[in-house]
């Protein structure tokens, strides 16, 4: 039987749901869409040098011993906590005792003497190999301790611990993690496909804070235009790092949108083959360097400025100096050096570009700059998979145009291996001096010695340091809108 409190009852609540908006009785939103330029060629970061490894799997599927944070500090990860002892070359790990890979395997210092010890072998494909090769030694004298013994003090050696290809994998996953990753990260791998998309769901196993997210989706949407029409119909939640910078005013003006613009370590280089006729001659790399008008290259790629660069390093770091001037726009200059070399009417080349924004439009505004000094450049668009293995790996090029995002690498110039072949024993020598060096203002000074070298030899044209542009939804917290590493942690990303 109804009585009249029931009947007034549901009055008064009924008047409170027309008070209360929708939302009000909806459940929080604990999934995202995020969009990113590039797709991974493989899900390992201990297997390539792509930076769209890292940027869907560090922090998220897997881990390091130690991470960086969004200001670029180093704060515990995988290790809890750690010493390094008076030799400065023996350093004591203590590890997490509740973590556990996604298959359920506990996480031990056995897992880390593995996954070190691997990257580090004859037959490692770690892109960052030289991170390793300090160690002497690894000790496991119990399954929450390591301690790791160098060769030499190595000042940058726990920085390294924090990039993607010093993560920890396991002995029984390690050979399927190019496509079926398992780490010990706040999100486990559940399917991709390639070309389209890749999905994570929250792991409900981590040893950490529980993520506000229960599942994440990147889609991989590598042209501009397809980047601002997926924003703008709410297709997707954010873009990590937007590829159509002309559409900026109309994506500030839309109230469902934020859009922020951060910095990050990646510098953009005319990346040039310093072995390979005529590029092996100073006098042609320093006629280019004469040659690239950065303020009119960058301008043109993104309509506002940019930090520019003279030498490759982030003017976010102490150590910075500006040498744009080194080889100020000169044409007359630039012709009589090509003629010095024996080119008074210039040559052909190719320049061979990877799918980026940045690198399509930089590369065509490099190309008309050089035909100035009778340098003819002809674009051949690559994927990026091609690039790797045609630029990257296989040194098959002459100039190319891509933004390199690890923070701190001026030591590739030291590796003789590395794609464009820059060979010079006094600047390895100095690297070395450099690494050793554990006093900070000491080592600062020595990094402006390498930038000076660096720059004088025109090893590559130093262009511009790469912006982020990030677009997310208005209510979505937590994305990264500075680079110190380009990753994505989707464990600090919640909805408001």
């Amino acid at each position: 039987m109804t009585t009249r409190r029931d009947v007034l009852a549901g009055a008064g609540l009924a008047a409170l749901a027309v008070q209360l908006p929708a939302s009000a009785f909806a459940q929080a939103k604990d999934s995202v869409i995020i969009a990113m330029t590039l797709e991974p060629p493989t899900l390992d970061p201990t297997s390539g040098a792509a930076q769209a490894i890292r940027e869907v799997t560090l922090q998220n599927i897997f881990e390091g011993l130690v991470k960086m944070d969004r200001t670029g500090k180093l704060v515990p990860c995988l290790a809890e906590s750690w010493q390094i002892a008076p030799d400065n070359v023996t350093y004591t790990f203590k590890l997490r005792q509740n973590a556990r890979f996604h298959d359920g395997t506990p996480f031990t210092s056995e897992q880390v003497k593995f996954s070190f010890e691997r990257a580090v072998a004859p037959d490692s494909t770690n892109a960052q190999r030289q991170l390793f090769t300090p160690i002497a030694e690894i000790a496991t004298p119990d399954p929450a301790t390591v301690v790791i013994k160098l060769k030499q003090p190595a000042a940058l050696f726990l920085y390294g611990l924090a990039w993607g290809d010093a993560v920890i994998v396991a002995q029984q996953s390690a050979a399927n993690n190019k496509t079926n990753p398992v780490g010990t990260g706040p999100f486990k791998f559940v399917r991709w496909n390639r070309g389209d998309r890749l999905e994570l769901e929250r792991f409900d196993g981590y040893w950490g804070e529980k993520p506000a997210l229960a599942k994440a989706t990147w889609r991989f949407i590598a042209d501009p235009q397809a980047q601002l029409a997926s924003l703008l119909a709410g297709d997707v939640d954010a873009q990590t790092n937007l590829a159509a910078p002309e559409a900026v005013a109309q994506l500030k003006a839309n109230p469902k949108l934020k859009v922020t613009f951060g910095k990050t370590e990646g510098e953009v280089i005319l990346g040039t083959n310093n072995a390979k006729p005529p590029f092996n001659d100073l006098r042609v790399r320093q006629a280019i360097a004469h040659v690239l008008d950065r303020k009119t290259i960058a301008l043109g790629v993104y309509g506002f400025d940019v930090d520019l660069i003279g030498s490759h390093f982030s003017p976010l770091h102490p150590a910075y100096i500006d040498l744009t001037n080194t080889y100020p726009v000169d044409i007359p200059k630039a012709k009589a050096l090509l003629a010095q070399a024996g080119f008074p009417n210039g040559f052909n080349c190719t320049l061979k570009l990877p799918p980026p924004a940045y690198a399509r439009r930089s590369g065509e505004i490099i190309a008309a700059l050089l035909q100035q000094i009778g340098i003819n450049a002809s674009i051949e668009p690559l994927e990026f998979p091609q690039w790797l293995e045609r630029v990257f790996r296989g040194k098959d090029f002459d100039l190319t145009v891509i933004a390199h995002t690890e923070p701190l690498d001026i030591g590739i110039y030291a590796r003789d291996d590395y794609y464009f072949q820059y060979k010079n024993p006094a600047f390895k020598e100095l690297m070395a001096k450099i690494d050793s060096t554990l006093d900070e203002g000491q080592r600062n000074e020595l990094y402006k010695d390498a930038q000076r070298i660096l720059a004088r030899d025109a090893v590559n044209g130093f262009l511009f340091v790469l912006p982020k542009i990030t677009v997310t939804a208005a209510g979505l917290e937590g994305v990264w809108t500075d680079w110190p590493l380009p990753i994505t942690p989707l464990a600090e990303v919640r909805w408001k």
